[in-house]
């Protein structure tokens, strides 16, 4: 039986650090689910449609991922893929406390399904979506935070092409 992993966020828009946890995730699970949700708190730069675009296009080169969508608890989404694992990315100490209410929650809605914390790599323990929007929005460099297509996409929605 495949061991399937989910790795959720909302990808707006998917960054290296990102891409290293997928990665990795991937080397390890049998199948790993990218799912692309849809915060109603957040008011994303990319529609879910073109997140879920530069997320395969990210990842084309693992055949064991596969990109979705989902509105509603990971949990659900979870069990109805029959997933195992959550897999979390960490950057620093800061995430952590969040990180654990989350992991507590999903824990009271199914204790079946493992958490699992993967620390990001050095070069990327300080970029987030949010830094890279920011910089792109005003014409800096991004292009060793980012896949290639993702600054492409960035300089056309910010018009610094």
């Amino acid at each position: 039986m495949v061991k399937i992993a989910v790795v959720p966020g909302s990808f707006d828009p998917i960054t290296n650090g990102h891409l290293d946890i997928i990665n990795r995730g991937a080397a390890v699970f049998g199948q790993v689910n990218v799912v692309v949700l849809n915060n109603s708190s957040k008011n994303p730069l990319f529609s879910v449609d073109e997140r879920v675009k530069l997320i395969e296009e990210a990842t084309s080169h693992l055949s064991n991922v596969k990109v979705e969508t989902f509105s509603g608890l990971l949990m659900d989404y979870a069990e109805s893929v029959n997933a195992s694992a959550i897999i979390r990315g960490l950057r620093a100490v800061s995430d952590f406390e969040y990180e654990m209410q989350i992991t507590s929650m999903n824990r009271v809605l199914n204790d079946e399904i493992e958490t699992f914390f993967i620390m990001t790599k050095n070069q990327y323990s300080f970029l987030s979506s949010s830094i890279v929007k920011e910089v792109a929005k005003y014409g800096g460099h991004i292009g060793e935070l980012v896949p290639p297509q993702v600054e492409v996409a960035l300089k056309k929605k910010y018009n610094t092409v």
